[in-house]
């Protein structure tokens, strides 16, 4: 398996979260990484930050979002960031962050997060407003998505995790 690094930037450029990650490969959803327990990573230049449980991420092709879906004992299933569209660029895969998160709990809670940071960072950061829009009618979309399990909400990762666990990771191309 290679490794991809991950990088998150805010809107005007700042780093954000970034950590090393294994290439599993590509399907009809995107490209799928593993992320171990034990990596590190860091927000922005801060201090770094173990993961302690395991967890695949999944970076589709065309559309304004990226998902993490966490291995147990964690208490969310996925974790999925409203972002720009996910691009591949010298063994990176980086995106701007654009605050909104849609969160599944394993209880089966499902949350919209840091709405009060999209509106702050709106202002603060000064989105343009087709930025805004395409997010917020993103966030509408993964609620429902995730909700209904439909698409790679609904048990993709699964296979996946089986490549990862057997350390047989794909080119990207291959499926």
């Amino acid at each position: 398996m290679s490794d991809v690094r991950i990088v998150y930037r805010k809107y005007g450029g700042a780093l954000h979260w970034n950590h090393q990650s294994k290439l599993l490969g590509e399907d009809g959803y995107g490209v799928w990484v593993a992320v171990p327990s034990g990596t590190v990573a860091r927000k922005g230049e801060g201090p770094p930050v173990t993961w302690h449980t395991d967890c695949l991420m999944l970076f589709p092709r065309d559309a304004w979002w990226t998902a993490t879906f966490h291995m147990p004992p964690h208490h969310c299933e996925i974790y999925v960031d409203v972002t720009t569209v996910p691009e591949w660029r010298d063994g990176e895969m980086t995106m701007l962050d654009l605050d909104l998160d849609v969160l599944r709990m394993r209880d089966g809670r499902l949350i919209l997060d840091d709405e009060d940071e999209f509106a702050e960072h709106q202002v603060l950061l000064g989105y343009p407003r087709d930025m805004i829009d395409r997010a917020e009618e993103t966030a509408r979309w993964l609620l429902a998505a995730v909700e209904r399990r439909e698409g790679p909400f609904g048990g993709a990762h699964l296979r996946w995790m089986g490549e990862a666990l057997m350390g047989d990771g794909l080119e990207v191309g291959e499926s």
